[in-house]
């Protein structure tokens, strides 16, 4: 159950706030619609409700707030807009990332694609998804951990019929399994027909909160829908009879054959064709939206679709387009039809999802039906088709698959999907064990997030490339120390090309969360945990160390293949040289990984790295050099001996190293910039906690 007391959000400067003191229930086991136009604060209200944006008011989940859940994943799955994932990544990689942030077997991706139809496009980029796939996918990672609320910002804007029956199919299914489900929409009608209850925003304020029954009795508009070859004659006709009656007739032609026509009932439409030997090859009920300027494009796209009540009534009617036809038409369908379009007009299209327990409710509202038959008694044959028509509709209420049959040409094509979809809709099989929290948990997905993409593998490439290349060119020119040679670093740049390689690969750690953030439907934002930056350190270390080891073998094979032998000796000091090597190479990918982190984006994090060496190196080295002028002795050798003579378990030689490593320019300015960066990390971390 969720519970929204008194969301507002906070208004930018003169200008009323998007939301203001909105608050509603949405039960277990029902799917509840948050209505409103663009612009009336219903993504507003969800970002209020899932902690994404500051402002007053409080959401419980089940009796807690969000901040409250250990693991908001398992409980809440939000989509908003589209999936937030890297479109370089593949459909299966994807849910594999989100199934070791969220703790659940690898499995469950494969679970979770067979239940949303996904299976044949699980190899597929997500940039190359169509909008009908994406909201699939957008499903499956909601559903993916096995939540119990599911809130879903508008998922069916852009969607065919058929997907749109799909999803509220899915919709449906989970809240018929105990599951709380908060969708918000812009179409009314849609909302009526989807949801059980409904809550109406306008203005950022909560105008209507009603079951899905009274909505549609109270809100909605009822109207005739008409399909006719004479369908702008028809317009005319029905205008011109509104005129001489005096009576508030509108009638909207929705292109092609179609006429929608507000104000009147479908005997007068059905008479008004007959007088004039109009063929009329639908006359149906509908519930249609609030009025003019109500809704959104999609409320249009959804009135065009053909109702299954209109296809029952096509049945009722048969082929005959003569005039005659139009009289029966008139008279027969009209009773069946004409009262309980306002409160079961909706039911019809979905009457399949449960077709044991929408027949009940219809056969109380059919029986006061023949009462009222005698009121068509304008034209002499009407009597006598009028008893056996009240039947007629009774009996095709009851199997409404049997109707579209009759008449298949006269229905639209895109009705027929709807009869196979009880057997079609089948949510994933529920988590029954979650795993225990392990640290290996944020290392695994760091893992499957730097290898599922390529960038990786092409930044790799390009360094070994360069430092070979860098390598040959200044061993041809000479004068480079063999040091600076296997590492590929001129004494004119300053850092060599592994090290920079490294440090945007640890920008990008951070750098692609914020850019796609695939970690947002847990906490809006990319969670700023000690576990996930230790794995992204962790992670950026092996690669950094990986990339280090196969430059100076690619640049020792270069030089030996080239130049033979003599360049690849190995030096006196090789131990120390490899250790400040990789020193340096891990030291600029921990500096990319927390730049980016703090700053929030690759550029900066690679541009603190590259500033390491161009600003801080040199106020480094102004700093031990007026140290070192104060005494004889210089700065490393004053830290050796302010230490003690001989530690208990040995280790001076390694200390000492150590030491000698600070103390040049480099090392010392980039363990400064090192603990500078995670102090700025740890206080942005603190600070976005107080918020």
């Amino acid at each position: 159950m969720i519970e929204a007391i008194g969301l507002t959000s906070i208004p930018r400067k003169e200008q009323p706030p998007a939301v203001d003191n909105v608050s509603f229930e949405a039960h277990t086991g029902r799917v509840t619609a948050l209505l409103g136009a663009p612009g009336a604060g219903k993504t507003t209200a969800l970002r209020l409700m899932l902690e994404l944006q500051r402002g007053r008011g409080i959401t419980y989940f089940r009796g807690r707030p969000l901040h409250g859940i250990p693991h908001p994943a398992h409980e809440v799955g939000v989509l908003l807009g589209d999936v937030p994932g890297h479109p370089a990544r593949s459909v299966r990689g994807h849910l594999r990332m989100l199934c070791a942030a969220s703790g659940v077997p690898a499995r469950r991706a494969d679970e979770v694609l067979e239940a949303v139809g996904l299976v044949s496009l699980r190899d597929e980029r997500l940039g190359t998804l169509s909008r009908g796939m994406d909201r699939r996918l957008g499903l499956a990672c909601a559903l993916l951990p096995d939540p119990h609320t599911l809130v879903l910002d508008d998922p069916a804007r852009g969607l065919a019929v058929g997907e749109r029956r799909w999803l509220y199919d899915m919709l449906r299914e989970h809240a018929a399994q105990g599951g709380t489900v908060l969708c918000s929409t812009a179409d009314p009608k849609e909302a009526a027909r989807f949801a059980d209850h409904v809550v109406t925003l306008d203005g950022g304020r909560v105008v209507a909160d009603q079951r899905a029954a009274d909505f549609a009795h109270t809100r909605l508009r009822p109207r005739v829908v008409v399909r006719s070859p004479h369908a702008a004659r028809l317009s005319v006709l029905l205008a011109q009879r509104a005129r001489s009656t005096q009576r508030s007739v509108e009638v909207v032609r929705e292109g092609g054959n179609r006429l929608c026509v507000y104000g009147t009932t479908c005997a007068e439409v059905g008479e008004t064709a007959f007088r004039n030997g109009i063929v009329v090859h639908q006359l149906a009920d509908e519930v249609g939206d609030m009025g003019p300027g109500a809704g959104a494009g999609a409320e249009t796209s959804m009135a065009r679709e053909p109702q299954p009540s209109s296809a029952a009534i096509d049945a009722q009617t048969g082929p005959d387009p003569e005039p005659g036809a139009a009289a029966a038409l008139d008279s027969g369908p009209e009773p069946g039809f004409a009262s309980p379009a306002p409160d079961s007009g909706l039911e019809p299209e979905f009457a399949p999802p449960a077709p044991g327990s929408s027949p009940e409710p219809e056969p109380p509202t059919l029986a006061p039906d023949p009462s009222p038959e005698p009121e068509p008694s304008a034209p002499a044959p009407v009597p006598v088709p009028v008893p056996e028509a009240a039947p007629a509709a009774s009996t095709t209420l009851e199997p409404p698959q049997e109707a579209p049959a009759d008449d298949t040409p006269q229905a639209a094509p895109s009705q027929q999907p709807t009869t196979p979809r009880p057997t079609t809709v089948a949510l994933p099989p529920p988590v029954l064990v979650r795993p225990a929290p392990t640290p290996l948990r944020p290392v695994r997905y760091e893992i499957r997030r730097a290898a599922g993409v390529a960038t990786g593998y092409i930044v790799g490439a390009c360094v070994l490339a360069v430092s070979a290349l860098t390598a040959v060119l200044l061993a041809r020119i000479g004068h480079t120390p063999q040091p600076r040679l296997l590492a590929a670093w001129p004494v004119e740049l300053p850092l060599p090309p592994a090290a920079l390689g490294a440090g945007l690969l640890g920008a990008l750690a951070f750098g692609d969360e914020f850019r796609h953030p695939a970690l947002a439907v847990d906490r809006g934002t990319v969670p700023r945990r000690l576990g996930l930056l230790t794995a992204k350190l962790f992670v950026a270390s092996l690669t950094a160390l990986a990339l280090a080891v196969l430059t100076v073998g690619c640049t020792a094979e270069v030089l030996y293949l080239v130049y033979g032998s003599e360049l690849v000796a190995l030096p006196a000091d090789w131990p120390a040289l490899s250790a400040g090597w990789l020193a340096l190479v891990t030291g600029c990918a921990w500096a990319g990984v927390l730049a980016a982190g703090v700053f929030r984006s690759t550029t900066a994090g690679l541009a603190a790295v590259v500033a390491v060496p161009l600003l801080v190196v040199p106020a480094v080295h102004k700093m031990t050099e007026g140290l070192s002028a104060r005494g004889p002795v210089p700065f490393a050798g004053r830290l050796k001996g302010g230490l003690p003579p001989r530690w208990p378990f040995g280790g001076e030689q390694q200390l000492e190293a150590l030491l000698r490593l600070l103390a040049q320019p480099v090392g010392g300015a980039m363990a400064l910039s090192v603990l500078a960066l995670l102090c700025a990390y740890a206080f942005t971390g603190l600070r976005s906690r107080v918020r």
